[in-house]
């Protein structure tokens, strides 16, 4: 999957320096619910453990080759949230460089054209954390509507003290108001 800026593709053990080198950053993991990495060897082993999924994929900034950041879809057995059995949850994140520059927009497009195109999910929800609003931007620009529920995350770092803002992406509602995501999804 990819457009002119990024690329989407599985993650690879030569990734480990350039994921510990954002992911190691303390305002982006807890963003995103998960504790800052410690060293390069954590980042190898999160690639290992957790990233050999085939619903994750490394957001690769094509200019330069480099994992920038992570994107991927759960069921909804591995959600957050409470959703139905045919709906995923998306999660995202990208290195503190590479905010504010419409990657995270771009990387959620080619996310949800892919659940909806691919993979036929119902629904596709999303959550931010509520101290982190610009996550919520990135979600209604790519046609997500907020649901007006607030979780407790308990799973993610700081789910416990911080709630969660749920959001829905209808594909039915999209097609219906003529916004479907085009099918230019290169997997």
């Amino acid at each position: 999957m990819e457009t002119a800026t990024i690329l989407l593709r599985r993650w690879r053990e030569t990734d480990a320096e350039a994921l510990y080198k954002y992911a190691s950053d303390p305002e982006v993991g807890p963003r995103a619910g998960w504790p800052a990495h410690r060293s390069v060897e954590e980042s190898l082993e999160i690639i290992r453990s957790v990233f050999t999924n085939d619903s994750t994929w490394a957001i690769v900034l094509r200019e330069t080759g480099e994992a920038i950041g992570c994107i991927g879809y759960y069921t909804h057995a591995m959600s957050n949230i409470d959703i139905g059995t045919h709906d995923c949850e998306v999660g995202y994140w990208l290195g503190r460089p590479y905010w504010n520059r419409g990657i995270c927009t771009e990387a959620l497009r080619l996310m949800v054209d892919y659940c909806v195109n691919v993979m036929h999910f119902d629904n596709i929800y999303a959550d931010h954390f509520t101290g982190n609003p610009a996550s919520g931007r990135v979600m209604e620009k790519c046609g997500f509507v907020d649901t007006g529920r607030l979780n407790r995350c308990s799973q993610l770092l700081g789910g416990d003290s911080q709630m969660v803002r749920v959001y829905r992406y209808s594909p039915e509602e999209q097609q219906a108001e003529g916004n479907m995501v085009s099918k230019h999804t290169n997997s």
